[in-house]
């Protein structure tokens, strides 16, 4: 296997900062994510990529322009876990109705949100196109389905994205060791 998988969580945006569940609703980056992003174009252009995809959401798009890559393709399955009526709530806000909630432990398909086993199978089509792409591919996404994508990348179960820290406007590199061993190279830089 020969891809390597290079990613990039989209710059801050007024809910990323204030810890708001974001998936469908399209906020635009806080200047702050705008500068941010522009400042990933010097540590992008140490590769050359075969394939740029993004998200399908205006601020993923909006970084990867940002970042260099105005023309990225956009890949439906790089979107956020879809949270349903979680959306725009904190994560203590959804404990308050549900003890204990995460989206790794409980999705959000019991309230008009994806299951768990939806977002696996959308991440397992971009793992599936990485892998098929001779060369490094690049992808602009979001923080749980980023760290979604590292865990199946690895070959783990989604779960094992709890475990992934992602800040926005970061990059973080998955590889090969030995020639087929999926490997974390760099993370959250």
């Amino acid at each position: 296997m020969s891809a390597a998988l290079w990613m990039v969580r989209h710059g801050p945006t007024e809910w990323a900062r204030d810890g708001r569940h974001t998936s469908r609703t399209d906020l635009p980056l806080l200047p702050e994510g705008e500068e941010r992003a522009s400042e990933l174009v010097p540590r992008l252009a140490t590769a050359s990529f075969s394939l740029v995809l993004t998200s399908p959401r205006l601020r993923a798009r909006r970084t990867a322009a940002l970042a260099g890559f105005p023309d990225a393709e956009v890949e439906p399955d790089l979107a956020e876990w879809d949270y349903g009526e979680h959306e725009g709530l904190t994560t203590p806000q959804i404990r308050e109705k549900t003890p204990g909630w995460t989206v790794w432990s409980h999705g959000a398909g019991t309230v008009g949100g994806e299951t768990p086993e939806q977002v696996t199978a959308r991440l397992d089509r971009v793992v599936a196109r990485v892998r098929a792409t001779d060369g490094v591919v690049l992808v602009f996404g979001h923080g749980h389905a980023l760290r979604g994508l590292a865990a199946r990348f690895l070959d783990e179960p989604l779960r094992f994205g709890a475990r992934l820290a992602l800040g926005t406007a970061t990059l973080s590199v998955l590889g090969y060791e030995h020639g087929s061993d999926a490997v974390i190279e760099r993370w959250n830089c």
